[in-house]
């Protein structure tokens, strides 16, 4: 009985407390009627079409899927990086290699650029493996 009691009273005078603490006076910002606004119409955005990064036309599907994939962790277009650079490949393949290396780059492989072996990319379809190393190849100087 004592307990209720004093529940009870901490009840009504936290009651008591939060009842009497001063309201709230920010007043809440109210819209400008409909009639009194200006309508804005989006004005549509030209995009640039994306370029390679030699700047000298659109963007190769290929480099499109190296970006899309971690192949940039370990190679570079222009200089060594873990593995070769993308023109030291282009140097020594040639488009008669072009379903091997596509086939190299989905199974990985070790041995023909040193020791670091090359992580397979299983998931990678044969056809974005060949476009890939169609723009590997496309760097040839």
């Amino acid at each position: 009985m004592k307990t209720l009691v004093q529940n009870t009273i901490i009840a009504l005078t936290l009651t008591t407390l939060f009842s009497c603490s001063k309201p709230e006076t920010t007043p809440i910002p109210q819209a400008e009627p409909y009639s009194e606004q200006q309508v804005v119409q989006p004005q549509p955005v030209e995009t640039a079409p994306e370029v390679s990064a030699s700047n000298d036309g659109p963007k190769h599907e290929g480099l499109k899927l190296i970006e899309g994939t971690d192949c940039l962790t370990c190679h570079k277009i222009d200089s060594k990086l873990i593995g070769p650079s993308y023109q030291e490949v282009a140097a020594k393949y040639s488009v008669a290699d072009l379903d091997m290396l596509a086939q190299k780059i989905i199974d990985g492989g070790k041995g023909n650029w040193g020791e670091i072996p090359m992580t397979p990319h299983t998931g990678l379809s044969k056809e974005n493996a060949r476009q890939m190393v169609k723009y590997i190849l496309s760097l040839k100087k």
